[in-house]
């Protein structure tokens, strides 16, 4: 008897929480959240690679991210998702993986950048695939600030000021740190073709 009275204030309390944030079970509400946010699903995880800088981590980040997204559908208030999601992404990277991630040392060697192109020889897919690994090392090497905008930036094409709204940051310093990573970028790569020389 206790037991079905617990039973009964369990869904209470959940259908008070899904009235709350909208009713997650909703298919109409599924359909249209699913439209909107599943085209950028590889941007979302491209951008969780670079911030956690490994698989797993991204892969629950990005699954996080997807379900406050989904729970809080109701309060997005219409314009373009992909930077709704990405700053639902980064405060998911800041608050659970924070400790974990951001300062771990070792770059991830699996990641396939959603920029490269087919190879059209053998010869060009090597050399490709080392200009690949040599850029996703010298992004990864970035500290996380100009890390996070040259990835927002460069990678999944926002403009400065839709970095602005998810950063946190006024327009200037976004600028300023895109262009700061660009010349940090540069350096490396001028200083990786000396070495190989």
């Amino acid at each position: 008897m206790m037991l079905a009275g617990r039973r009964r204030s369990g869904r209470a309390q959940s259908a008070r929480c899904g009235a709350m944030a909208g009713d997650v079970h909703d298919p109409e509400r599924a359909r249209r959240f699913r439209d909107a946010a599943m085209p950028h699903l590889d941007e979302v995880y491209t951008l969780s690679r670079y911030l956690l800088r490994n698989a797993a981590d991204a892969e629950d980040a990005v699954q996080e991210c997807y379900l406050r997204a989904l729970k809080h559908f109701d309060t997005f208030r219409g314009g373009p998702m992909r930077p709704w999601l990405f700053a639902i992404l980064r405060n998911v990277c800041r608050a659970s993986y924070a400790q974990r991630s951001f300062n771990d040392p070792d770059i991830a060697q699996d990641a396939v950048p959603m920029w490269s192109e087919a190879p059209e020889t053998p010869e060009a897919q090597i050399l490709r695939r080392r200009d690949e690994q040599s850029i996703r090392e010298m992004v990864s090497a970035l500290p996380n600030p100009f890390r996070e905008t040259i990835v927002l930036r460069e990678i999944n094409d926002l403009s400065y000021r839709e970095i602005a709204e998810i950063v946190g940051a006024p327009i200037g310093t976004v600028m300023s740190r895109l262009a700061r990573a660009r010349s940090m970028l540069r350096a490396a790569w001028l200083s990786a073709e000396e070495m190989a020389q």
